[in-house]
């Protein structure tokens, strides 16, 4: 049966000679994989690969049944045009760590249209902002635990539970701030934090997810985030 859904694309591996499989996920199916044939080729139109880029923002017509694990397009366009995400070193390596995060924790379930919503504005934000993005991915993962229902509800209770899991996360009065401020305001609060205390919060933050999704495994983009950003 053909069906309408937004989505935003999050990987795809190779699948034999010219075609794809693509983890996209969806505002109607939470999280779905499709085939998408013959876009490998240099006869590909419209350069098609391209759609499925890191958060790509897509407007879908799909072929859904629900005792399927892959699915059909028919139809795929984006509903976003990117300017600069997939551009600008610092905003394309948060997208790369963000996308990473969402692959390993976002699961084949219901869908959730206040968590849908919830990626969808954090995208456009991260597009659209000139300023006070260098902290986003750590408000991202702050507010994400939130939906996947783990989300602390102070600093002291997020230094408590990495205390309790044998991680020493001893934050200073500017950090604790910091931290506060992440937990209760949007994406675009400026708030000041030195390099070093970028990186701290990001392994910390992982390392929180690491205690609630066992099988979280290695993040391998965050070396490359601690790197371009700090």
């Amino acid at each position: 049966m053909l069906q309408k859904t937004r989505g935003i694309a999050l990987s795809y591996i190779r699948y034999r000679e010219t075609s794809i499989i693509a983890r996209v996920y969806t505002e109607e199916y939470g999280l779905q994989s499709y085939i998408v044939n013959s876009v490998r080729t240099a006869r590909s139109k419209n350069n098609k690969i391209a759609l499925f880029q890191p958060l790509t923002l897509l407007d879908m017509v799909v072929y859904y049944k629900n005792d399927r694990d892959l699915h059909r397009i028919s139809e795929v366009k984006t509903s976003y045009p990117f300017q600069s995400l997939p551009f600008e070193v610092g905003k394309s390596t948060i997208a790369m760590f963000v996308t990473e995060m969402l692959n390993k924790v976002l699961k084949e379930e219901a869908s959730s249209p206040v968590l849908f919503r919830f990626l969808i504005d954090s995208v456009l934000f991260l597009e659209e902002a000139k300023i006070n993005y260098e902290n986003f991915h750590l408000i991202f993962l702050l507010k994400l635990s939130f939906f996947l229902g783990f989300g602390p509800e102070s600093s002291r209770e997020f230094e408590s539970q990495l205390r309790e899991n044998s991680y020493p996360f001893l934050p200073d009065d500017e950090m604790e701030t910091a931290l506060n401020i992440m937990l209760r305001q949007p994406l675009g609060t400026a708030i000041k934090l030195s390099r070093s205390a970028r990186n701290e919060l990001a392994d910390a933050l992982v390392t929180y997810y690491h205690i609630h999704i066992d099988s979280l495994g290695e993040v391998k983009s965050l070396p490359v985030l601690r790197e371009v950003l700090g």
